[in-house]
């Protein structure tokens, strides 16, 4: 199947698509719990050195408060994805939001450390669950067009919005109530969306089920658990220590055996045609980009907000508050620019606008009017990051039959997780250890828009469309075919 992109639709609807009031409902479930999930990415970091005094944790086991959630998190994606595609979705997004709400219940009450961090990889493993599977459930309920658009639209604005909502209200909970409120809001969210979903979600899985590909399931997942490890725990002590080498070596040796793995199997954890298709590759290159500049640019923007603006918490979070309103706004426009210009100019699109608004930070200096230009650059860039995420979305996971959304969905998210967890280590760290913060945040804010620039001129070439009986198309074959 080949996705119209190269011309406007003759007469492109205007008009969003109506829904039902179970569909509607439907739609708050599935967006409730990844909105859950996406403030959990962000929630607990302002209160990590509350928290570090309360349980007994020292500075430097403070990141495994993080690297506890992004292990699971990330990890597991994919084999819940393809888990929920052969055994039931519905069932397995259950069991998701039940873990993830004990986990969560553990987390506040925890009485030590190793309470927390169980709590946290408990979360971690439910939102590996949930995210997959939700995110599955939502491409299987709402039909390819306008309707899928709409609900993604959605969606992926409350995924940006929880994470820059996280970063306020954490500070916001932990300065009223302690760093034990931010797990509770959590469970609440939990604890309000697990009853409602069983009675409104419908079960979905593939018509037949071949057997799970362990071989894969188990170099990939343990691929990416060695990744996000060494990552994560690079962005706090360097590239340069042993166990990140060696775990980034096994990370990337795994993944290879897991491309070998799937070359040879009659049932593949993960279709290696799919990971050859333009729309695939390409669309997940930009998925990559988008959130892993922009994860980097919220994280030394704070820094540079609180410690060279010397901005209070509440200042800053109001910053971010203001990219928040317009991070929905951006959502609720996206579908509209989707029908007119198709997923993959949309995307390419926003790519570019994104880099020219983060590329303004460039001029940020240590005058006051520099929180005007902040506010402003990143809330017009955040508008565009939400465009990306909802155009990459779409066009990855446009034309895939529904026995296999649940694998295109696990793509994505594990690029959403991946993205997260590259940035600031890669980029952040050039502004944390320089000796002038202001000149780290604007060699930065460089680098960031020139990689996410470079990559909307790829990504438009390499979803170059071609002529189909007088109309354009976004080759879905494989990559390098003639």
């Amino acid at each position: 199947m080949a996705i119209d992109t190269t011309t406007p639709t003759p007469t492109p609807p205007l008009d969003t698509p109506r829904l039902s009031t179970r569909d509607k409902l439907v739609l708050f479930v599935l967006c409730a719990a990844q909105f859950m999930v996406a403030l959990d990415f962000s929630v607990l970091n302002v209160a990590l050195p509350v928290l570090g005094a309360d349980l007994g944790m020292s500075t430097s086991a403070l990141q495994w408060a993080v690297t506890a959630f992004a292990l699971p998190s990330g990890g597991f994606l994919l084999l819940f994805g393809r888990i929920g595609d052969l055994y039931g979705r519905r069932k397995l997004f259950l069991t998701g939001l039940a873990v993830f709400a004990a986990a969560s219940v553990l987390a506040t009450f925890a009485w030590d450390p190793a309470s927390f961090l169980a709590g946290r990889a408990l979360q971690g493993l439910g939102a590996a669950v949930i995210v997959p599977t939700g995110m599955s459930l939502l491409t299987t309920t709402f039909a390819e067009g306008p309707a899928r658009d709409r609900a993604l639209g959605i969606s992926g604005t409350l995924m940006s919005l929880g994470f820059t909502i996280g970063m306020v209200a954490g500070g916001v909970l932990t300065d009223a109530f302690g760093w034990r409120s931010t797990m509770g809001l959590l469970t609440i969210f939990a604890l309000v969306v697990l009853p409602l979903a069983p009675g409104l979600l419908p079960e979905s899985r593939t018509p037949h089920r071949p057997h799970l590909d362990v071989p894969g399931a188990i170099t990939v997942t343990g691929g990416l658990l060695s990744l996000i490890y060494a990552l994560t725990t690079a962005a706090d002590h360097g590239f340069a220590r042993t166990d990140v080498i060696a775990t980034l070596i096994a990370g990337l040796a795994l993944l290879a055996a897991f491309v070998i793995v799937e070359s040879r199997t009659a049932a593949p954890l993960v279709s290696l045609p799919m990971l050859r298709r333009r729309t695939v590759a390409w669309g997940n290159l930009g998925g990559l980009v988008t959130f892993s500049m922009m994860s980097t640019v919220v994280f030394v923007l704070t820094l540079y907000l609180q410690e060279t603006l010397d901005l209070s918490a509440w200042e800053t979070g109001l910053v971010f508050g203001v990219q928040g309103v317009v991070s929905v706004v951006a959502g609720a426009l996206t579908p509209r620019f989707v029908s007119r210009l198709g997923a993959r100019r949309t995307l390419v699109l926003s790519l570019t606008g994104q880099g020219v608004f983060v590329a303004a930070l460039v001029f940020l200096d240590a005058g006051t009017w520099s929180v005007w230009l902040a506010t402003a650059a990143v809330s017009v860039a955040s508008m565009f990051h939400l465009g990306a995420i909802i155009s990459y979305g779409l066009t990855v996971t446009s034309g895939v039959p529904d026995e296999e959304q649940g694998l295109a969905t696990g793509l994505v998210t594990s690029t959403q997780q991946i993205g997260i967890t590259i940035g600031i280590p890669l980029l952040g760290v050039l502004a944390t250890t320089s000796d002038d913060l202001l000149s780290g945040t604007r060699t930065v804010m460089a680098l960031n828009a020139a990689i996410v620039l470079v990559a909307a001129a790829l990504i438009a070439v390499g979803l170059r469309a071609r002529s189909a009986q007088g109309s354009g198309a976004v080759e879905t074959q494989p990559l390098g075919s003639r």
